[in-house]
């Protein structure tokens, strides 16, 4: 979510920002899509200009009709756009949700590629690997994460990778079973990060990105707090730390991040909130570009929490 691709293309919350033409680096404009959840007025995945200078939108439009395209990412070469489709009959028999590609027209328009299963039910995020070869999504109904090759023309192919995640956690209500709720890549495209409401793990894959297998790491796994539930997670630029925001008890977790053996280290754990809130929960974590200040999303309370981040250890203040 949130990249700026000169007008260009912007995926906004659940959107991105992508050029429109090959204009420079430096404009000002750009499209934004915003992924939506279907039915009732919406209708799917819609577009709007968003004018950087000025912080405006435009009146939003539909870019294509798809059911519950609840997150949506860009390929790295901005001509095709991947949908998830939070859905569990996609494959009747496999209670298995979709992943649904789009061709990027030269004025951002969408065209359908094609789509594929994800292999469990409602797959809820997705990254497109660093070399543009392989979408990787997460099934929060499924408990599960996968991994569709890309052919040459962006159209998706059957999974390559599967794993399917076991176990539970404290929280009754919604830990019963596994929920995998993120799932990104280091900078290296050597490991995958699985953020697992359910268990209170963030699973970490060894990514084949010539195959596109993923398998266990040893250590398996960076953990919070029971009860915790980790929804997104996201790497500081350095890429040395990373930091996962915690659904069900409104915190953020920094991690130290050791990209040669694919290992996260808690370094501290802190609330999003200056005092506790009934009904809060945390959606978004977001690192900002310049690596200073890490920002996480409270849905509930309506808030966004601020933290300075120590460049030299990764750890967080609250602003």
């Amino acid at each position: 979510m949130n990249r700026l691709i000169p007008l260009g293309l912007l995926l906004v919350g659940l959107a991105q920002l992508l050029p429109v033409s090959a204009q420079s680096a430096s404009a000002s404009k750009f499209i934004a899509y915003f992924g939506t959840y279907s039915g009732g007025k919406s209708k799917g995945i819609y577009m709007a200009e968003f004018d950087a200078a000025t912080g405006q939108f435009g009146t939003p439009e539909v870019a294509a009709e798809t059911t519950n395209p609840s997150f949506l990412a860009i390929h790295p070469t901005s001509k095709y756009l991947y949908a998830v489709g939070e859905i569990a009959d996609f494959d009747k028999k496999t209670r298995s949700g979709a992943i649904v590609a789009f061709s990027i027209g030269e004025k951002g328009t969408l065209k359908l590629l094609n789509s594929a299963s994800s292999e469990g039910g409602g797959p809820c995020h997705l990254v497109v690997d660093k070399a543009g070869k392989f979408v990787l999504a997460a099934n929060y109904g499924g408990g599960s994460a996968c991994v569709l090759p890309l052919d040459n023309e962006g159209k998706l192919s059957k999974a390559t990778g599967f794993v399917q995640h076991k176990g539970s956690s404290v929280n009754k209500s919604r830990q019963s079973e596994p929920h995998a709720h993120s799932i990104n890549l280091d900078a290296a495209n050597n490991f995958a990060f699985v953020a697992d409401l359910g268990l209170d793990k963030v699973l970490i894959y060894k990514f084949d990105k010539e195959t596109g297998k993923i398998t266990s790491n040893d250590p398996p796994a960076g953990v919070v707090k029971d009860g915790a539930g980790p929804r997104h997670f996201a790497f500081h630029p350095s890429g040395k730390y990373a930091y996962v925001c915690n659904e069900l008890d409104s915190t953020v977790t920094a991690f130290a991040y050791d990209a040669a053996a694919g290992k996260l280290t808690e370094i501290h754990t802190l609330s999003t909130l200056e005092k506790p809130h009934k009904g809060n929960s945390t959606a978004e974590v977001v690192v900002h570009p310049n690596g200073k200040f890490v920002y996480v999303s409270n849905r509930g309370h309506d808030t966004i929490a601020c933290y300075r981040c120590d460049a030299a250890t990764g750890a967080l203040t609250f602003i």
